[in-house]
Parts: structure tokens; sequence; C-alpha cells
């Protein structure tokens, strides 16, 4: 891909990027509020608390990584 490919994208292009980290950045953040249950008050047992914040965290992670390699293909 060239430079000036990579400076004509369109407005939902970008959208949809920007849109892509906001969402992996709040999976990431919803998780360490779940694991340290400062925000959320659940009546949840830690190793629970621990699994579904892992969980959301590496959810947020491997959609980290598609979206990456979905900006390498393109």
């Amino acid at each position: 891909m060239s430079y000036q490919q990579d400076q004509q994208k369109s407005p939902q292009k970008r959208f949809l990027f920007v849109f892509g980290f906001v969402r992996i950045a709040f999976f990431i953040a919803l998780g360490l509020l779940i694991i340290s249950n400062k925000l959320i008050s659940t009546n949840l047992a830690p190793e629970y608390r621990y699994m579904l914040g892992g969980a959301l965290i590496l959810y947020a992670i491997g959609r980290l990584f598609v979206e990456f390699n979905s900006r390498r293909k393109q």
C-alpha cells in the first residue's frame, strides 16, 4: 500500500478503525474494573471476578490482533 492510498481513506474506514480501538480499550477497562471491584459492586467470589476480568482482557487482546491483521491486509 502506497502512502497516497493510505491518505485517502473513506470516512467509514476511519470511523471503523477508531471504533475498533475504542472497543478494545473499553473491554480492557471493564476487565480491570471487574478485577479491582472499585466501581462495580458485585457479589461474585474473587476467583470468579478474576476469571471474568481475565476473560474480558484476553478477548480485548484477541480483538487487538484481529484489528492489526486486518489493517495489515488493507
